[in-house]
C-alpha cells in the first residue's frame, strides 16, 4: 500500500517524519538548537550505505566500489576515502554498514547527516582520536550511538509516534487521490485477476488510506487483504493469521484457516499459508511494492513471484537524462577521445598517452551531471558507473516504473520481454567484421557448428528449443519457483531475465501500443523499514 497505491506528497511528506524524529531526538535529551534543521529535499537519496563507525555517507556500486561519500554535510576528498577504506572498497556487513535503501529513509538520511554536521562543528565536543565519534568531558557521543538512536525514534514514530494519526487528519495534504487506482483495479478483475493487498500497515491506518483512495468499499476491490504482514518475515517463517473484525478493527480469536472469504481483511500470517489457501503458483504472482528489500528481494529469492518495483524518483531521473542530454553526450566524447590515443598501441609500445587533461575533463562533467539530479546525485548512477540501489534493481525487479498506475495504458494479456542485452564483446564488435579463427581439433569449420548441435539435439533433446516457456504451460507439476530458492550460484535471478523492463507513463501517448511502445529498458549494470 504505502509508496505503491498509496503515493506520499513529497517533500511535505518527508518534511513531516523529519520534525517528528526530530522533536522524539530532543525529548531523550537531544539539544534543543537541533529545531533549526529544516529538512532539504535536495540533498538525500536512496541506496546510501552509512557507515555507522565513522559517520560517513557512501553510494557505492554493485560490487561495494565507493563513488562518493560525505561526512555530515561535507564531501570526503578522495585521499580521505582511500585512508579509510583500502582501495576505495567497503563490505557489507551488518555490524558496520546500514543500507538506507527505502523511501521512507530519505528523512532519516537527511538527518543523520545533519547530526554528524552538528556535534562535528559544536564547540563543546572534540573528535576521538580513533575518528569514530565525538567527546565533551566523559561523554563520548560515537556516531554508532548517534545513528543508534536516529533509528530507535524513527521506528518510535512510525509505530506509537503520530506519523499516521497526522497523515489521517491531513490525507490531502500528505496523501496523492490517483483517480488511476479504481480503473487499474476494475480492470484486473474484470480480465479473471485475482487482486490482493499486502501491507505492514495495521488495519486502522490502512483503512483509513483506501477510504481515501477508493471509498467505504474498498475491501470489495481486493479478493484479500492481509494487514500488519510483517514483511520482510511474511516471506519467510511469517506470524500467526488472523482474520479482522472490520467493524471495531480488532482480531478474532484462533488461528484462522481458511477457506478465505472474497473482500475480507486478514492479519499477519504466511507466505506458505497464503498460497495454500489462494492454491497459487510463484509464477502465477506479480507482486508490485516500492521496497527493494521488503517486497521485491525477498519475494523474487524465496518465493519465486513476478515482480514490480515501484521507483517514484523514475520522472526526476529521466527529466534529468532528457533535459541534460548534452552532458551525457560530451562524457561520450571524452571516452572516445581517449581510446583514440590508446588506438593501435601495443605491447612493444613505450611512450604513455597523457590522459590527465582528458581525466579532469571527465571529472568536472560526471560533477555536473551527478548535480543535476540532487547533491548526493542519482539514484542510479554517478557518471557513466552505476550504482549499487541500480544493481539491486536490475537482479531482483522483472519490471519497474514510477508508478503502478502506468499499467492501465496496457491490456491484461501484454507480455513485456525486454531487447537483447549485449555483453561488451559483443557491443564492440560489429556483425559485419570478420573474426580470423585459428584451427580446433574439435570443430574443424567454424560455419558447421550450427549444423552440428541441430543434429545433436535431434539425438538427444525432446523439445527443439532451449527456452522452455511454453513447455513449462504444459506442465502440472509443482513448479520449484513456489519452495524457498535460497541464493544460486550465479547470483542472479533463476526465472525471467529476459524480462527486466521499465513500464513508462503513456498518458500523453496516443501512439498505437507496439512491441516496444513506451517501454523503458533497464541499463543492465548489475540493478528497514518495511511499511
Amino acid at each position: 500500500m504505502d509508496y505503491t497505491l498509496a503515493i506520499y506528497k513529497s517533500p511535505d511528506f518527508e518534511s513531516m517524519a523529519f520534525d517528528l524524529v526530530l522533536d522524539r531526538l530532543i525529548s531523550l535529551g537531544y539539544p534543543e538548537d537541533l529545531k533549526q534543521f529544516k529538512y532539504n529535499p535536495i540533498f538525500p537519496v536512496r541506496g546510501l550505505w552509512f557507515d555507522m563507525i565513522y559517520g560517513n555517507l557512501l553510494k557505492v556500486d554493485g560490487f561495494g566500489n565507493i563513488l562518493m561519500g560525505c561526512h555530515g554535510l561535507t564531501f570526503i576528498s578522495p585521499t580521505e576515502i582511500e585512508e579509510s577504506y583500502p582501495n576505495k572498497f567497503v563490505q557489507l556487513n551488518d555490524s558496520k554498514i546500514y543500507v538506507l535503501n527505502t523511501l521512507f529513509n530519505l528523512p532519516e538520511t537527511y538527518l543523520i547527516a545533519c547530526l554528524v554536521d552538528y556535534f562535528d562543528k559544536s564547540s563543546e565536543y572534540t573528535k576521538t582520536n580513533d575518528k569514530t565519534g565525538v567527546k565533551s568531558g566523559d561523554v563520548i557521543m560515537s556516531y554508532k550511538s548517534i545513528f543508534q538512536d536516529v533509528r530507535a525514534a524513527v521506528d518510535w514514530v512510525h509505530m506509537a509516534g503520530s506519523m499516521k494519526k497526522c497523515v489521517l487528519e491531513n490525507l490531502s495534504k500528505y496523501v496523492e487521490n490517483d483517480p488511476r487506482i479504481k480503473t487499474l483495479l476494475s480492470q484486473l478483475r474484470e480480465n479473471d485477476r485475482k487482486t490482493f493487498l499486502l501491507t505492514n500497515s495495521d488495519f486502522t491506518y490502512t483503512n483509513g488510506i483506501m477510504k481515501y483512495l477508493i471509498g467505504e468499499d474498498w475491501t470489495d476491490y481486493f479478493d484479500i487483504a492481509i494487514v500488519d504482514a510483517h514483511k520482510p518475515r511474511f516471506f519467510a517463517e511469517g506470524t500467526v493469521f488472523r482474520e479482522v473484525n472490520t467493524a471495531t478493527g480488532a482480531l478474532k480469536i484462533g488461528i484462522h484457516s481458511g477457506p478465505l472469504c472474497r473482500g475480507a481483511v486478514y492479519s499477519g500470517g504466511s507466505c506458505d499459508a497464503f498460497r495454500h489457501l489462494l492454491k497459487m503458483k510463484g509464477r502465477d504472482v506479480l507482486y508490485v511494492g516500492d521496497h527493494i528489500f521488503g517486497d521485491v528481494l525477498r519475494s523474487k529469492k524465496t518465493r519465486g513471484w513476478k515482480t514490480f518495483l515501484v521507483v517514484p524518483e523514475l520522472n526526476h531521473e529521466l527529466s534529468v537524462w532528457t533535459g541534460r542530454r548534452p552532458l551525457f553526450e560530451k562524457l561520450g566524447e571524452l571516452d572516445s577521445i581517449m581510446a583514440e590515443l590508446y588506438r593501435n598501441l601495443d605491447g612493444n609500445t613505450r611512450s604513455k598517452p597523457e590522459i590527465s587533461n582528458i581525466l579532469n575533463a571527465i571529472k568536472e562533467v560526471t560533477y555536473e551531471m551527478d548535480h543535476e539530479y540532487g547533491v548526493l546525485g542519482s539514484l542510479f548512477r554517478s557518471g557513466s558507473r552505476t550504482t549499487f540501489f541500480a544493481s539491486q534493481v536490475e537482479r531482483y525487479a522483472d519490471i519497474y516504473a514510477s508508478s503502478c498506475y502506468n499499467l492501465v495504458h496496457y491490456p491484461t494479456f501484454y507480455f513485456f520481454r525486454a531487447p537483447m542485452m549485449l555483453m561488451p564483446h559483443e557491443s564492440t564488435v560489429d556483425h559485419a567484421a570478420v573474426m580470423h579463427q585459428k584451427s580446433s581439433r574439435r570443430l574443424q569449420h567454424q560455419d558447421s557448428v550450427g549444423d552440428q548441435v541441430r543434429d545433436w539435439n535431434k539425438l538427444n533433446l525432446k523439445s527443439t528449443t532451449f527456452c522452455h516457456e511454453e513447455d513449462e504451460e504444459e506442465n502440472d507439476n509443482p513448479s520449484s519457483s513456489d519452495t524457498d530458492n535460497g541464493d544460486n550460484n550465479s547470483g542472479r535471478p533463476e526465472q525471467d531475465d529476459n524480462a527486466k523492463v521499465g513500464v513508462h507513463n503513456q498518458e500523453n501517448s496516443h501512439e498505437q501500443m507496439g512491441p516496444s511502445a513506451d517501454v523503458v529498458v533497464e541499463n543492465q549494470a548489475f540493478v528497514e523499514r518495511g511499511d
